[in-house]
């Protein structure tokens, strides 16, 4: 076996790295996906010639960057350490990886299951995928003939409840992220007499989970035959506008985690929310227009694009006000757009908030504070943007954007849902992860309702922990649990 040298390897590397088009995070995150260990710095460092790398750290870094370079045609190929004629892998766990690189290559969203059942099968594991459906109440199982789980009620949905890895009756369950977004499970049976239990085969149960989960997302970007499984009925044309510019339910970096649920999943009309993350700050959003009206759905789809376009280019929460209010009044008949516009500061918790007919809580503690101060009635240039509230947050605190419809559902005997039942939910299930907290409170919105929507639900929950570097288990990525 011939050997590049280390040196000549890392140059042509990096030369293959400038043509891809993927920045130093992205990059990072295929190779981490592939189950390297290094650190984005230490990625970095070597990359600039800083570091030297072992072999197989520095063919897994040249493999992330052939991944890309196969998607735009064909650039030259970063080199391997080793002629590639030996390169392949012929059985383990970097040869599951690698079938299931390869066979996702170009392939299908339909074709997934199948080649998530060869790369089982190099590491002797029989593997069932199940996705979320839209309504966030079953498991879809992907394998056809297999029954749907239920996520209140099973042990499935215990572990998308939790984002863990659980065993039971010789099965190993573990959840299926993409990044930190909740996709849905994994079923993994080993053969034999493997241990389910067994350390290094739930660690390589990971890098799968990590992988399909990255694989789950890419390919629904381009094809409708995995989505179409989470469907259980036909989504309106409002509703799949408004999806179509959401971020994901679930976002992350190390010091906040961001989680939302939206319904109804398929005639969802006049409730929008936004986030954007970065090394500083959160910036949060929700806007609602109420009623379910084509002119409500066009209000806040325009609400949401004036909000991140001034957002992107900088401007302060006054400014991404007068801009949203700027837009809803060139909509002629356009109704009144509530909401929250919120920014928090990563590194001291200040939290500043500028509310239009609505106000988010915090939960401290398992209790809710409502945040108070002056606001606006509606997204309106009149007056101008109100004052903005500042509050400090502690570690570990719950910050809740709600749209109105999850106070004003009523039941049967005409009782809306109120803000103290919001506050109870949220002290009650403070513990749980912001995604779970958003899903389980438009679940009881649902239930107080009578199984009926009558206005959009949209609850974003947003946990805010002093700055510290993540162990890398506790953050997603395929991992056992989200950050809590």
């Amino acid at each position: 076996m011939r050997f590049l040298p280390e040196e000549e390897q890392r140059r042509l590397i990096a030369a293959c790295f400038a043509r891809s088009d993927l920045t130093l995070e992205q990059l990072w995150m295929r190779y981490f996906a592939l189950g390297g260990s290094l650190s984005l710095l230490e990625l970095d460092a070597y990359l600039n010639a800083l570091v030297t790398l072992p072999r197989v750290d520095r063919d897994m870094v040249a493999h992330a960057v052939n991944e890309r370079l196969d998607e735009v045609t064909g650039p030259a190929r970063a080199p391997y350490s080793h002629s590639l004629q030996d390169a392949k892998p012929l059985h383990g766990p970097l040869k599951a990886l690698v079938d299931l690189l390869d066979g996702a290559h170009r392939a299908p969203p339909e074709r997934l299951p199948a080649v998530v059942a060869e790369a089982g099968r190099a590491l002797d594991l029989t593997i069932g995928v199940y996705l979320a459906d839209y309504d966030q109440r079953t498991l879809v199982p992907l394998r056809p003939g297999a029954a749907e789980l239920d996520i209140d009620t099973t042990v499935a949905g215990d572990v998308y409840r939790r984002a863990a890895t659980l065993t039971r009756d010789g099965t190993l369950w573990t959840v299926l992220l993409d990044g930190v977004e909740r996709l849905g499970v994994l079923e993994i049976v080993p053969s034999g007499d493997a241990d389910p239990d067994d350390p290094a085969l739930r660690e390589q149960c990971r890098w799968l989970s990590a992988l399909l989960g990255h694989l789950v997302t890419i390919t629904t970007q381009y094809g409708d035959g995995l989505d179409r499984r989470r469907r259980h009925r036909r989504r309106g044309s409002p509703a799949e506008l408004l999806w179509q510019s959401l971020p994901p339910l679930t976002g992350a970096t190390e010091s906040v985690v961001v989680g939302v649920s939206v319904q109804p999943a398929y005639d969802l009309c006049g409730t929008v929310f936004d986030y954007a993350l970065s090394e500083e700050r959160a910036q949060l959003a929700m806007f609602d227009a109420g009623a379910r009206t084509a002119s409500a759905n066009t209000a806040v789809v325009s609400a949401l694009a004036a909000h991140r376009a001034a957002r992107h280019g900088g401007a302060s929460l006054g400014e991404q006000f007068a801009a949203v209010a700027a837009e809803l009044e060139s909509i002629q008949d356009a109704p009144a757009v509530h909401g929250v516009l919120a920014e928090l500061d990563l590194a001291t918790g200040v939290l500043r908030v500028l509310g239009a007919g609505q106000a988010p809580l915090v939960v401290r503690r398992g209790e809710a504070l409502p945040l108070t101060g002056p606001a606006a009635p509606r997204f309106s240039p009149a007056g101008g943007p109100p004052p903005v509230t500042e509050l400090r947050l502690e570690p570990g605190d719950l910050l809740a954007l709600c749209s109105r419809g999850v106070a004003e559902t009523v039941n049967g005997a005409g009782q809306p849902f109120g803000r103290a039942r919001i506050a109870g939910h949220l002290g009650r299930d403070a513990a749980e992860l912001p995604p779970e907290i958003a899903r389980r409170l438009t679940r009881a919105v649902l239930t107080h309702g009578g199984g009926e929507f009558r206005q959009d639900a949209g609850v974003l929950v947003a946990r805010w922990t002093a700055r510290r570097q993540w162990p890398v288990g506790e953050l997603g990525c395929g991992t056992g649990s989200l950050a809590r």
